[in-house]
Protein backbone atom coordinates (compact mmCIF):
# COMPACT_ATOMS: atom_id res chain seq x y z
CA UNK A 1 0.00 0.00 0.00
CA UNK A 2 2.98 2.14 0.57
CA UNK A 3 4.46 1.81 -2.65
CA UNK A 4 0.92 2.60 -4.40
CA UNK A 5 0.66 5.58 -2.19
CA UNK A 6 4.00 7.07 -3.19
CA UNK A 7 3.42 6.17 -6.75
CA UNK A 8 0.00 7.98 -7.17
CA UNK A 9 1.32 11.11 -5.33
CA UNK A 10 4.72 11.08 -7.13
CA UNK A 11 2.71 11.11 -10.66
CA UNK A 12 0.67 14.21 -9.50
CA UNK A 13 3.11 16.09 -7.79
CA UNK A 14 5.15 15.58 -11.25
CA UNK A 15 2.12 16.04 -13.57
CA UNK A 16 0.99 19.28 -11.54
CA UNK A 17 4.40 20.95 -10.86
CA UNK A 18 6.46 19.98 -13.59
CA UNK A 19 3.81 19.55 -16.61
CA UNK A 20 1.54 21.99 -15.03
CA UNK A 21 4.51 24.63 -15.25
CA UNK A 22 5.29 23.93 -18.90
CA UNK A 23 1.58 24.33 -20.28
CA UNK A 24 1.20 27.75 -18.36
CA UNK A 25 4.03 28.84 -20.07
CA UNK A 26 2.90 27.26 -23.71
CA UNK A 27 -0.99 28.46 -22.49
CA UNK A 28 0.83 32.14 -21.82
CA UNK A 29 2.49 32.37 -25.17
CA UNK A 30 -0.91 31.90 -26.97
CA UNK A 31 -1.70 35.17 -29.21
CA UNK A 32 -3.97 37.28 -27.15
CA UNK A 33 -6.61 39.83 -29.34
CA UNK A 34 -5.49 42.98 -27.74
CA UNK A 35 -2.17 42.43 -28.83
CA UNK A 36 -3.22 43.63 -32.52
CA UNK A 37 -5.17 47.00 -33.77
CA UNK A 38 -8.16 46.55 -36.00
CA UNK A 39 -6.21 46.98 -39.79
CA UNK A 40 -9.25 46.97 -42.12
CA UNK A 41 -8.48 45.85 -45.32
CA UNK A 42 -10.73 47.08 -48.74
CA UNK A 43 -12.84 44.46 -50.05
CA UNK A 44 -12.28 42.16 -47.29
CA UNK A 45 -15.95 41.25 -46.03
CA UNK A 46 -17.20 38.68 -43.82
CA UNK A 47 -20.43 36.95 -42.76
CA UNK A 48 -21.18 36.17 -38.82
CA UNK A 49 -23.31 33.67 -38.71
CA UNK A 50 -25.16 32.91 -35.79
CA UNK A 51 -27.55 29.80 -34.40
CA UNK A 52 -30.26 30.74 -31.42
CA UNK A 53 -32.92 28.65 -30.32
CA UNK A 54 -34.85 30.00 -26.59
CA UNK A 55 -32.08 32.47 -26.32
CA UNK A 56 -34.39 35.74 -25.58
CA UNK A 57 -32.83 36.67 -22.43
CA UNK A 58 -29.22 36.69 -23.42
CA UNK A 59 -29.78 37.77 -27.33
CA UNK A 60 -30.48 41.15 -27.21
CA UNK A 61 -27.36 42.41 -25.56
CA UNK A 62 -25.35 39.39 -27.97
CA UNK A 63 -27.12 40.65 -30.97
CA UNK A 64 -26.49 44.83 -30.10
CA UNK A 65 -22.92 43.82 -29.24
CA UNK A 66 -22.09 42.06 -32.54
CA UNK A 67 -23.93 44.81 -34.73
CA UNK A 68 -21.90 46.92 -32.62
CA UNK A 69 -18.89 46.16 -34.46
CA UNK A 70 -16.14 48.64 -35.65
CA UNK A 71 -13.57 49.07 -38.81
CA UNK A 72 -15.20 45.93 -40.72
CA UNK A 73 -17.16 45.11 -43.67
CA UNK A 74 -19.76 42.58 -42.02
CA UNK A 75 -23.05 41.50 -42.15
CA UNK A 76 -24.64 39.42 -39.60
CA UNK A 77 -27.41 36.14 -40.72
CA UNK A 78 -29.01 34.95 -37.95
CA UNK A 79 -31.06 31.57 -37.81
CA UNK A 80 -33.78 31.19 -35.55
CA UNK A 81 -33.71 27.25 -34.73
CA UNK A 82 -37.07 26.54 -34.14
CA UNK A 83 -37.33 28.62 -30.91
CA UNK A 84 -40.70 28.65 -28.68
CA UNK A 85 -40.08 31.95 -27.02
CA UNK A 86 -39.16 35.43 -28.27
CA UNK A 87 -36.64 35.00 -30.16
CA UNK A 88 -37.40 34.54 -33.59
CA UNK A 89 -39.33 38.28 -32.77
CA UNK A 90 -36.39 39.95 -31.08
CA UNK A 91 -34.18 38.32 -34.03
CA UNK A 92 -36.55 40.53 -36.53
CA UNK A 93 -36.94 43.60 -34.74
CA UNK A 94 -33.27 44.16 -34.82
CA UNK A 95 -32.93 43.77 -38.34
CA UNK A 96 -35.61 45.74 -38.86
CA UNK A 97 -33.83 48.73 -37.59
CA UNK A 98 -30.69 47.07 -39.06
CA UNK A 99 -30.16 46.42 -43.03
CA UNK A 100 -26.79 44.28 -42.22
CA UNK A 101 -28.86 41.48 -40.01
CA UNK A 102 -30.88 38.87 -41.78
CA UNK A 103 -32.96 36.63 -40.38
CA UNK A 104 -33.50 33.13 -41.24
CA UNK A 105 -36.67 30.85 -39.34
CA UNK A 106 -36.07 27.55 -39.40
CA UNK A 107 -39.93 25.79 -38.67
CA UNK A 108 -38.94 22.16 -38.59
CA UNK A 109 -35.90 20.20 -38.53
CA UNK A 110 -35.01 17.48 -41.34
CA UNK A 111 -34.03 14.29 -41.04
CA UNK A 112 -30.37 13.20 -40.37
CA UNK A 113 -29.15 16.67 -38.50
CA UNK A 114 -29.15 17.91 -35.54
CA UNK A 115 -30.45 21.72 -34.52
CA UNK A 116 -27.54 23.67 -34.54
CA UNK A 117 -25.17 22.57 -37.52
CA UNK A 118 -28.67 22.89 -39.72
CA UNK A 119 -29.09 26.45 -38.61
CA UNK A 120 -25.12 27.12 -39.57
CA UNK A 121 -25.70 25.58 -42.29
CA UNK A 122 -29.08 27.63 -43.34
CA UNK A 123 -27.36 31.04 -42.60
CA UNK A 124 -24.19 29.65 -44.58
CA UNK A 125 -26.07 29.42 -47.66
CA UNK A 126 -26.83 32.79 -48.09
CA UNK A 127 -23.48 33.85 -46.56
CA UNK A 128 -21.66 36.49 -48.92
CA UNK A 129 -18.05 36.98 -46.78
CA UNK A 130 -14.91 36.01 -47.73
CA UNK A 131 -14.51 34.95 -43.93
CA UNK A 132 -17.39 33.30 -41.76
CA UNK A 133 -17.07 34.04 -38.04
CA UNK A 134 -19.81 31.03 -36.19
CA UNK A 135 -20.70 32.07 -33.03
CA UNK A 136 -23.55 31.75 -30.24
CA UNK A 137 -26.24 34.17 -29.51
CA UNK A 138 -25.06 34.22 -26.13
CA UNK A 139 -21.99 36.07 -26.77
CA UNK A 140 -20.59 39.56 -26.36
CA UNK A 141 -18.15 40.73 -28.38
CA UNK A 142 -16.25 43.89 -27.47
CA UNK A 143 -16.81 46.76 -30.66
CA UNK A 144 -13.00 45.60 -31.48
CA UNK A 145 -13.22 42.05 -31.59
CA UNK A 146 -13.69 41.16 -35.12
CA UNK A 147 -11.21 43.61 -36.50
CA UNK A 148 -8.80 42.46 -33.98
CA UNK A 149 -9.14 38.94 -34.70
CA UNK A 150 -9.00 39.60 -38.63
CA UNK A 151 -5.61 40.97 -37.79
CA UNK A 152 -4.29 38.48 -35.96
CA UNK A 153 -5.66 35.80 -38.75
CA UNK A 154 -3.78 37.64 -41.48
CA UNK A 155 -0.69 38.27 -39.82
CA UNK A 156 -0.14 34.46 -38.81
CA UNK A 157 -1.83 33.47 -42.49
CA UNK A 158 -4.49 31.55 -40.85
CA UNK A 159 -7.40 30.06 -42.58
CA UNK A 160 -9.12 29.25 -39.07
CA UNK A 161 -8.70 30.91 -35.86
CA UNK A 162 -11.02 29.85 -32.36
CA UNK A 163 -10.91 32.37 -29.48
CA UNK A 164 -11.03 31.14 -26.29
CA UNK A 165 -13.49 33.32 -24.54
CA UNK A 166 -14.15 34.87 -21.42
CA UNK A 167 -16.23 33.06 -19.03
CA UNK A 168 -18.38 34.71 -16.52
CA UNK A 169 -19.26 32.78 -13.57
CA UNK A 170 -21.38 33.19 -10.66
CA UNK A 171 -21.51 31.68 -6.72
CA UNK A 172 -18.92 28.48 -5.69
CA UNK A 173 -20.59 25.88 -7.21
CA UNK A 174 -20.30 27.23 -10.91
CA UNK A 175 -16.69 28.34 -10.97
CA UNK A 176 -15.43 25.13 -8.57
CA UNK A 177 -17.80 23.34 -11.69
CA UNK A 178 -16.76 25.23 -14.85
CA UNK A 179 -13.09 26.05 -13.63
CA UNK A 180 -12.12 22.33 -13.39
CA UNK A 181 -13.87 22.07 -16.99
CA UNK A 182 -12.02 25.09 -18.44
CA UNK A 183 -8.58 23.45 -16.73
CA UNK A 184 -9.29 19.80 -18.03
CA UNK A 185 -10.11 21.03 -21.43
CA UNK A 186 -6.57 23.13 -21.59
CA UNK A 187 -5.13 19.99 -20.66
CA UNK A 188 -6.64 17.73 -22.64
CA UNK A 189 -6.44 19.52 -25.93
CA UNK A 190 -3.28 21.45 -25.56
CA UNK A 191 -4.02 24.40 -27.50
CA UNK A 192 -0.42 25.38 -28.26
CA UNK A 193 -0.24 22.46 -30.43
CA UNK A 194 -2.98 23.09 -33.32
CA UNK A 195 -1.00 25.54 -35.33
CA UNK A 196 1.53 22.85 -35.64
CA UNK A 197 0.47 21.06 -38.74
CA UNK A 198 2.19 17.33 -37.55
CA UNK A 199 0.35 17.97 -33.88
CA UNK A 200 -2.77 15.94 -33.24
CA UNK A 201 -4.59 18.39 -31.22
CA UNK A 202 -7.22 20.89 -32.75
CA UNK A 203 -9.74 22.93 -31.62
CA UNK A 204 -12.83 25.03 -32.23
CA UNK A 205 -15.06 26.53 -29.52
CA UNK A 206 -18.75 27.69 -30.16
CA UNK A 207 -18.31 31.36 -29.39
CA UNK A 208 -15.62 32.56 -32.08
CA UNK A 209 -14.58 30.28 -34.84
CA UNK A 210 -13.40 32.44 -37.87
CA UNK A 211 -12.59 30.15 -41.34
CA UNK A 212 -12.08 31.20 -44.43
CA UNK A 213 -14.86 30.35 -46.36
CA UNK A 214 -12.39 28.92 -48.87
CA UNK A 215 -11.14 26.36 -46.44
CA UNK A 216 -14.22 26.20 -44.99
CA UNK A 217 -15.90 24.86 -48.36
CA UNK A 218 -13.05 22.40 -48.69
CA UNK A 219 -13.70 21.41 -45.18
CA UNK A 220 -16.90 20.10 -46.44
CA UNK A 221 -18.87 22.70 -44.19
CA UNK A 222 -21.79 21.79 -41.75
CA UNK A 223 -23.25 19.23 -44.32
CA UNK A 224 -20.16 16.60 -42.68
CA UNK A 225 -21.24 17.56 -39.21
CA UNK A 226 -24.88 17.30 -39.44
CA UNK A 227 -25.09 14.51 -36.75
CA UNK A 228 -21.91 15.90 -34.70
CA UNK A 229 -23.03 17.23 -30.99
CA UNK A 230 -19.56 18.92 -30.70
CA UNK A 231 -20.12 20.46 -33.68
CA UNK A 232 -17.72 23.55 -32.95
CA UNK A 233 -14.96 21.14 -31.97
CA UNK A 234 -15.13 19.05 -34.85
CA UNK A 235 -14.96 21.92 -37.28
CA UNK A 236 -11.86 22.57 -36.17
CA UNK A 237 -10.43 19.41 -36.95
CA UNK A 238 -12.07 19.04 -40.27
CA UNK A 239 -10.19 22.48 -41.30
CA UNK A 240 -6.81 21.57 -40.11
CA UNK A 241 -7.11 17.94 -41.39
CA UNK A 242 -7.71 19.40 -44.59
CA UNK A 243 -4.53 20.53 -44.84
CA UNK A 244 -5.71 24.38 -43.74
CA UNK A 245 -3.54 26.84 -41.07
CA UNK A 246 -5.66 26.65 -37.71
CA UNK A 247 -4.78 28.49 -34.60
CA UNK A 248 -5.78 29.35 -30.95
CA UNK A 249 -6.18 32.91 -29.63
CA UNK A 250 -7.16 34.51 -25.91
CA UNK A 251 -10.01 36.55 -26.32
CA UNK A 252 -9.63 38.04 -22.69
CA UNK A 253 -12.42 40.95 -22.24
CA UNK A 254 -13.17 40.88 -26.09
CA UNK A 255 -15.30 38.15 -25.83
CA UNK A 256 -17.59 36.95 -22.83
CA UNK A 257 -19.85 34.50 -22.42
CA UNK A 258 -21.87 33.04 -19.19
CA UNK A 259 -21.76 29.34 -20.35
CA UNK A 260 -24.48 27.56 -18.52
CA UNK A 261 -26.36 29.43 -15.37
CA UNK A 262 -25.75 27.67 -12.01
CA UNK A 263 -25.03 24.04 -11.31
CA UNK A 264 -28.11 22.07 -12.70
CA UNK A 265 -27.71 23.52 -16.06
CA UNK A 266 -23.71 22.97 -16.53
CA UNK A 267 -24.55 19.08 -15.55
CA UNK A 268 -27.21 19.31 -18.03
CA UNK A 269 -24.94 20.46 -20.77
CA UNK A 270 -21.56 18.40 -20.12
CA UNK A 271 -24.42 15.43 -19.76
CA UNK A 272 -25.60 16.10 -23.49
CA UNK A 273 -21.42 16.79 -24.80
CA UNK A 274 -18.61 14.76 -22.42
CA UNK A 275 -19.46 11.14 -23.72
CA UNK A 276 -19.70 12.90 -27.29
CA UNK A 277 -16.46 14.38 -27.15
CA UNK A 278 -15.08 11.17 -26.13
CA UNK A 279 -16.48 9.78 -29.03
CA UNK A 280 -19.02 7.89 -27.52
CA UNK A 281 -15.91 5.48 -26.37
CA UNK A 282 -16.37 3.49 -22.85
CA UNK A 283 -12.45 3.24 -22.40
CA UNK A 284 -11.94 7.16 -22.35
CA UNK A 285 -14.94 7.60 -19.57
CA UNK A 286 -13.26 5.49 -17.85
CA UNK A 287 -9.83 6.48 -18.15
CA UNK A 288 -10.99 10.24 -17.63
CA UNK A 289 -12.52 9.01 -14.49
CA UNK A 290 -9.56 7.29 -12.70
CA UNK A 291 -6.98 9.87 -14.44
CA UNK A 292 -9.13 12.98 -12.21
CA UNK A 293 -9.05 10.93 -9.37
CA UNK A 294 -5.78 10.34 -9.01
CA UNK A 295 -4.60 13.66 -9.93
CA UNK A 296 -6.94 15.81 -8.64
CA UNK A 297 -8.69 14.55 -5.58
CA UNK A 298 -5.38 11.18 -3.80
CA UNK A 299 -3.32 14.60 -3.16
CA UNK A 300 -6.41 16.06 -1.10
CA UNK A 301 -7.29 13.01 0.62
CA UNK A 302 -3.74 11.99 1.18
CA UNK A 303 -3.15 15.20 3.54
CA UNK A 304 -5.27 13.58 6.00
CA UNK A 305 -3.29 10.52 6.24
CA UNK A 306 -0.02 11.04 4.96
CA UNK A 307 3.38 11.43 6.63
CA UNK A 308 7.08 12.05 5.96
CA UNK A 309 7.89 12.30 2.17
CA UNK A 310 4.80 10.76 1.06
CA UNK A 311 3.15 14.12 2.62
CA UNK A 312 5.39 16.22 0.96
CA UNK A 313 4.88 14.87 -2.20
CA UNK A 314 0.84 15.37 -1.46
CA UNK A 315 1.55 19.09 -0.52
CA UNK A 316 3.37 19.37 -3.88
CA UNK A 317 0.36 18.14 -5.95
CA UNK A 318 -2.55 19.48 -4.30
CA UNK A 319 -0.64 23.33 -4.13
CA UNK A 320 0.55 22.81 -7.89
CA UNK A 321 -3.23 21.84 -8.63
CA UNK A 322 -4.76 24.75 -6.69
CA UNK A 323 -2.04 27.17 -8.33
CA UNK A 324 -3.32 25.78 -12.03
CA UNK A 325 -6.63 26.01 -11.37
CA UNK A 326 -6.36 29.85 -9.85
CA UNK A 327 -3.68 30.51 -13.23
CA UNK A 328 -6.81 29.33 -15.71
CA UNK A 329 -9.51 31.52 -13.75
CA UNK A 330 -7.08 34.45 -13.61
CA UNK A 331 -7.42 33.42 -17.20
CA UNK A 332 -10.98 33.10 -17.86
CA UNK A 333 -11.69 36.41 -16.56
CA UNK A 334 -13.03 35.72 -13.10
CA UNK A 335 -13.25 37.87 -10.22
CA UNK A 336 -12.38 36.15 -7.68
CA UNK A 337 -9.41 33.53 -8.55
CA UNK A 338 -9.52 32.06 -4.94
CA UNK A 339 -11.96 29.83 -6.30
CA UNK A 340 -9.59 27.49 -7.12
CA UNK A 341 -9.10 26.47 -3.46
CA UNK A 342 -11.80 24.41 -4.74
CA UNK A 343 -9.80 22.15 -6.79
CA UNK A 344 -10.93 19.04 -5.87
CA UNK A 345 -14.65 20.08 -5.74
CA UNK A 346 -14.22 20.45 -9.38
CA UNK A 347 -12.68 17.85 -9.96
CA UNK A 348 -15.19 15.25 -7.90
CA UNK A 349 -18.11 17.24 -10.08
CA UNK A 350 -16.22 16.56 -13.54
CA UNK A 351 -15.37 12.69 -12.69
CA UNK A 352 -18.86 12.22 -11.83
CA UNK A 353 -20.29 14.20 -14.88
CA UNK A 354 -17.82 12.14 -16.91
CA UNK A 355 -19.17 8.80 -15.91
CA UNK A 356 -22.75 10.51 -15.95
CA UNK A 357 -23.07 11.46 -19.56
CA UNK A 358 -21.31 8.26 -20.32
CA UNK A 359 -24.17 5.95 -18.03
CA UNK A 360 -26.79 8.32 -19.24
CA UNK A 361 -26.37 8.19 -23.23
CA UNK A 362 -25.90 4.33 -23.05
CA UNK A 363 -29.14 3.86 -21.10
CA UNK A 364 -31.41 5.93 -23.47
CA UNK A 365 -29.48 4.97 -26.63
CA UNK A 366 -28.66 8.65 -27.40
CA UNK A 367 -28.89 12.14 -26.62
CA UNK A 368 -32.29 13.99 -25.75
CA UNK A 369 -31.41 17.79 -26.18
CA UNK A 370 -33.69 20.52 -26.51
CA UNK A 371 -36.76 18.11 -26.92
CA UNK A 372 -35.07 16.10 -29.98
CA UNK A 373 -33.66 12.84 -29.55
CA UNK A 374 -31.21 11.85 -31.32
CA UNK A 375 -30.16 7.91 -31.58
CA UNK A 376 -26.86 6.66 -30.89
CA UNK A 377 -26.20 4.81 -33.46
CA UNK A 378 -26.84 7.88 -35.78
CA UNK A 379 -24.78 9.96 -33.64
CA UNK A 380 -21.43 7.62 -34.23
CA UNK A 381 -22.28 7.36 -37.69
CA UNK A 382 -22.02 10.89 -37.65
CA UNK A 383 -18.98 11.44 -36.27
CA UNK A 384 -16.06 13.31 -37.99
Amino acid sequence: MHLLEAILLGVAAGFWVVYGGYCLLRIHALPRVRRYAPAPREGEFVSVLVAARDEERPLPEAMASLLAQRQVHYEVIAVDDRSSDATGAILDDFAARDERLRVCHVRELPPGWMGKPYALETGYESARGDWLLFTDADVRFHPETLGRALALAREQNLDHLTLIASLDMSGFWEHAALSYIALAFLLGIRPWLVDKPSAGSYMGIGAFQLVRREAYEAAGGHRRLAMEVVDDMKLGKMVKRAGFRSAVGIADEFVRIRWQEGLGNVIAGLTKNMFAGMSFRIWKAVGTFFAVMILSVVPFAALGFAHGWALGLAIAAAAGAIGFNIAVLRGSGAEAPLYGFAHPVGALLFSWIAIRSMTVTLRQGGIVWRGTFYPLDELRRGSV
